[in-house]
């Protein structure tokens, strides 16, 4: 049998038996039969190889065949391959204790006057000398993180929604339910996830969500949603929170949730001070700040995390993806280990109601724990501080082509917006991206783009490389998507 008559007969039976997620029905009838994976590499059932430039979905950042995430999971699965945490194991001890350090960063953050005060609502007239000391001894080590495991990145979103919601309820202000989240930001297709999320194309006949999510503008410098210029604003996207939390009644507000660069929405680099600028904010109104690192975090930004880039400290962090280097279904939801401190509470509600039968799993935890042993070993980190730089390099060339208007970057993690002229910044059209995604293609290249997410502006080409790749094969990156932009015609 032929491969080309094998890979027809894969996909006969994909079209009879498969559903896909976020494929219109006649997209989804010829996928590709992906068969073997080598690195950065992908061959597919008819023997075609291409180099993977998105990671799979954001996540392979090690690449397809690391032999040693393998042997752990088939170690771990030999040795004990299942237990809930409703209990514990050790794979699960030991990678918390490893994403502590690895949340810690390059420079702790002292804790803001704002934050200390938070603790204090819950009994403002109770115990008050107590308070203040075990509150100091909360921030001895102000990165220290409780870590509650699940599956995906949505139900990561889903925790984190869940525990800011109960530590008000707990602290002593049960008038605090409301989130307030980015347009064109993506948290996760779950319930509150998704309503949390700003890519309302997603949205549609799926509404109504879950109640109580509010959305405020990006910060898209590019398309600036309040006709500023770049570099000339007073940072109205970030003042904007402020607006809103009063407009709102600040009492009623529990949390901001965003991911320090929005990616699945367009590679949206904020101005420089956005995040402390928000991070204050929350501090003076007493919100949680929840950062999504689900495609920003482990390495990706060229620091450990991407709120690192901006020297901020979270009251919750959600990672998902590059945790396992997607190997295994495997998320996390680090709350910061004073806010765990109102869960001690052991009246009947006081606990934190939630259980998932999957997360944590001891397989999943053993290959998460060798990933970031093995990004550690290797320098992968700083390795994607260096390859995120040669490729901004090597992609400028297209600033000046006619269909680029803008090209923004984070870490080694890139998005090239197409438009139909630079004077108007009208976004380009969908077969204008689709032919740059083809011809990479056809040329060994997977890249992607913004898709779904709000309508006139899926534009936007995506690049997202494992982190392994060499400096050859970044180079053939970046030669066949340049090629292929300066082929739009």
């Amino acid at each position: 049998m032929s491969a080309n008559s094998s890979a027809e007969e894969w996909v006969e039976k994909d079209r009879q038996y498969v559903w896909h997620g976020l494929v219109p029905y006649k997209a989804s009838q010829n996928p590709m039969v992906i068969s073997k994976g080598d690195g950065p590499w992908l061959t597919d059932e008819a023997g075609n190889r291409y180099l993977d430039a998105m990671s799979g979905l954001w996540c392979v950042n090690l690449g397809y065949s690391e032999k040693r995430l393998a042997d752990a999971a088939y170690a771990q699965m030999t040795e004990m391959p299942y237990y809930p945490l409703s209990q514990t194991h050790k794979p699960a001890i030991r990678l918390a204790e490893k994403l502590n350090s690895w949340l810690k960063g390059p420079h702790e953050r002292e804790p803001a006057p704002a934050q200390e005060g938070q603790r204090a609502r819950k009994h403002e007239h109770e115990h008050e000398h107590e308070h203040e000391h075990e509150h100091e001894q909360a921030f001895k080590h102000p990165s220290d993180y409780r870590i509650f495991y699940s599956n995906s990145g949505s139900e990561a979103n889903e925790v984190a929604l869940k525990i800011a919601r109960q530590y008000h309820q707990q602290n002593g202000e049960p008038s605090r339910y409301k989130v307030i989240a980015r347009y064109r930001g993506y948290h996760g297709s779950t319930s509150g996830a998704l309503a949390a999320t700003g890519q309302f194309m997603r949205k549609v006949k799926y509404e109504p969500l879950a109640p109580g999510f509010l959305h405020v503008p990006p910060p898209d410098c590019y398309h600036c949603p309040f006709g500023q210029k770049e570099g000339q604003c007073g940072m109205e996207c970030a003042e904007y929170y402020e607006q809103i939390i009063n407009w709102e009644i600040p009492e009623t507000v529990a949390a901001v949730i965003l991911e320090p660069v929005i990616s699945g929405g367009g590679i949206l680099t904020p101005p420089e001070g956005y995040l402390k600028r928000v991070r204050e904010i929350c501090d003076k109104y007493g919100v949680l700040l929840i950062v999504d690192e689900v495609i920003n975090g482990f390495g990706r930004s060229g620091q450990n995390f991407g709120h690192h880039n901006f020297g901020v400290q979270p009251d919750i962090v959600t990672m998902a993806k590059g945790l396992t280097s997607g190997y295994l279904p495997l998320s996390a939801t680090a709350v910061r280990a004073d806010l765990f401190d109102v869960f001690r509470d052991d009246s009947e509600y006081g606990h934190f109601r939630h259980v998932t039968t999957f997360g944590g799993n001891p397989v999943a935890c053993a290959v998460g724990l060798e990933t970031l042993t093995i990004m550690e070993e290797r320098n992968l980190v700083a390795r994607s501080a260096e390859l995120g730089k040669r490729l901004q390099e090597r992609l400028a060339v297209l600033k000046d082509h006619p269909n680029v208007g803008n090209i923004r970057h984070f870490g080694f993690l890139a998005g090239i917006e197409l438009v139909t002229d630079k004077e108007s910044r009208i976004p380009a059209p969908a077969e204008m991206l689709g032919q740059v995604i083809g011809e990479c293609k056809r040329n060994g290249l997977i890249i992607s783009k913004n898709g779904e997410s709000v309508r006139g502006f899926n534009n936007v080409l995506t690049l997202c490389p494992p982190l392994v790749v060499t400096d050859d094969e970044l180079e053939f990156i970046a030669d066949t998507v340049v090629k292929a932009v300066q082929n739009i015609g």
